[in-house]
């Protein structure tokens, strides 16, 4: 029965990596530290699991305590459970990830635990306290990967966009740029775009059209088994199989 006992002395935790993007920049949010370990230090919120609830019910009040963003949906990708990752003892921690426009959510924080909570680049991003930085670049690598196969990247951007700031958002996920020509040809081949037969206000440069993402259309597609490539390699993105 003492062997026994001896696996019931871990904790869990939840942390939230949360994109946004925002003047042509992908953005995570973080909180500062509020309690040691790392007082002081920009992290991922993220914290405990109580004995009585369950992880995804962890994961998001953590994060509304912690941020102030609520219904949001949350996608769990991986659990790191490395012997020594926190420095009080024996902490597995399960790493859940969201997309959300940032104009759409007011962030604040309700926990002692999160002294405050910003946006961040992610492309400035290194060192982060725990295994944070681990964290982070495996949800980074999944938004990656799931750019290329469909086209998730619409839930970071306002209800009307440009195809330039489409193309921007894609730019700075896959971390490469891509020819502007091709790009706008796949994007419209996919007919997953509604033509607003609007254009920009107020911008110094020739305004150009807005379009917002045909939600319905893309979900009938799902259901027929529709799936695009997308390649950044060599600047071309691949047409649809």
């Amino acid at each position: 029965m003492t062997e026994l006992n001896n696996f019931f002395k871990s904790a869990f935790t939840v942390d939230n990596v949360i994109f946004g993007f925002d003047e042509g920049d992908l953005k995570v949010l973080l909180i500062k530290r509020g309690e040691e370990p790392f007082k002081n230090r920009w992290a991922l919120p993220g914290y405990f699991v109580y004995p009585n609830e369950d992880l995804d019910t962890a994961a998001k009040r953590v994060l509304e305590e912690m941020t102030g963003i609520r219904n949001v949906f949350l996608e769990q990708v991986k659990t790191f459970g490395a012997v020594n990752r926190h420095p009080f003892g024996r902490v597995i921690t399960v790493a859940y990830f969201s997309l959300i426009r940032i104009d759409n959510y007011e962030v604040q924080t309700s926990s002692a635990v999160a002294r405050k909570a910003e946006w961040h680049s992610v492309s400035k991003l290194k060192n982060l306290p725990f295994d944070h930085q681990e964290i982070l670049d495996a949800c980074f690598q999944r938004l990656k990967w799931m750019v290329r196969y469909r086209p998730v990247g619409f839930e970071l951007l306002p209800n009307k966009f440009t195809l330039t700031e489409l193309q921007h958002l894609y730019e700075a996920i896959l971390e490469t740029e891509l020819e502007k020509r091709n790009f706008r040809k796949k994007i419209l081949s996919m007919n997953l775009l509604i033509d607003l037969d609007e254009t920009q206000e107020g911008v110094a440069h020739r305004p150009a059209r807005l379009y917002k993402f045909d939600k319905d259309k893309y979900e009938q597609l799902l259901a027929d088994g529709f799936n695009f490539e997308l390649k950044e390699g060599k600047k071309k993105m691949e047409g649809v199989s």
